[in-house]
């Protein structure tokens, strides 16, 4: 397999991955099995993980003006 191949399988895997998250997440509230509130718990850490890293990029890595370009 190439590269753009390789590359495409690791997007559906993050992808299906986030998805698998969000769903636990929800069937957590709900009141799953205990398994499903650890993985739950997993992705809630890993997205207040994300955004913290966010919180600290370099302003000359965000491309964004903010005068709505």
């Amino acid at each position: 397999m190439n590269t753009g191949g390789n590359m495409i399988v690791l997007l559906i895997g993050v992808l299906a991955l986030a998805v698998g998250g969000c769903v636990c997440v929800v069937w957590a509230q709900r009141g799953g099995p205990r398994w499903v509130r650890a993985v739950a718990t997993v992705t809630l850490a890993a997205g207040k993980m994300v955004r913290r890293s966010k919180r600290y990029t370099s302003p000359g890595l965000n491309r964004s003006t903010g005068d709505g370009d």
